[in-house]
């Protein structure tokens, strides 16, 4: 496939780029470890592929022809990332017990460590536009049947952000370790995660 490099070098970019994915990741490791951290990256990958299929069945170019929809939709992503980040700031949503710590239920933290992920990411229609714009750059009509292309470059999509939750999952943890040590630390990052997705929740909301 022709100029691979240049398409991860651009993935790269932008799971670099701080975003509700990013803290999602990062706050799950440091409050709850590995597991339920991964199980969250889980859900970021399907939705992630899901993304992909959407802009291969041509649905960022109905919400680009139907603006309503589209604000709709923005709508409700915006909304969720806030009440992701009120519910955070209100309620210990991610547990406070180390991550090794025995925890009843574990197999409901996971399923809705997933679902937190999975929500995140489906419910932001400028990811779906992203696909829409940035993986048709990289596709070639002597390379193939459009839709194997979509599928190739949507593995490496899903791949690649797989590598990135991977790498903040550590940094979470490695943060999370440096906070038991430093309750106030704990309640300042709680903090700021809360509003860092508030933040983005009402940047979504308010662009155009």
């Amino acid at each position: 496939m022709e100029h691979l490099g240049l398409f991860v070098a651009a993935l790269a970019i932008a799971y670099l780029v701080p975003g509700p994915d990013m803290v999602l990741i990062l706050q799950t490791a440091s409050r709850q470890g590995r597991g339920i951290a991964l199980a969250t990256a889980c859900g970021l990958g399907l939705a992630r592929g899901a993304h992909v299929a959407l802009a291969a069945l041509g649905l960022a170019a109905l919400l680009k022809a139907a603006p309503l929809l589209f604000d709709i939709m923005r709508g409700l992503g915006a909304a969720y990332l806030v009440w992701l980040g009120i519910r955070l700031a209100r309620t210990d949503m991610w547990a406070d017990t180390p991550s090794d710590t025995p925890q009843a239920g574990l197999p409901r933290s996971y399923r809705m460590a997933f679902q937190r992920g999975l929500l995140t990411n489906i419910a932001n229609p400028k990811a779906l536009l992203f696909c829409s714009v940035l993986l048709p750059q990289f596709m070639h009509a002597d390379s193939g049947t459009v839709a194997l292309q979509f599928a190739l470059l949507g593995v490496v999509l899903v791949g690649v952000g797989l590598m990135f939750d991977l790498f903040y999952t550590a940094v979470g943890m490695a943060l999370g370790r440096w906070m038991t040590r430093y309750p106030l630390a704990q309640r300042f990052q709680r903090w700021l995660f809360a509003t860092l997705l508030m933040g983005f929740g009402t940047k979504l909301a308010l662009s155009s």
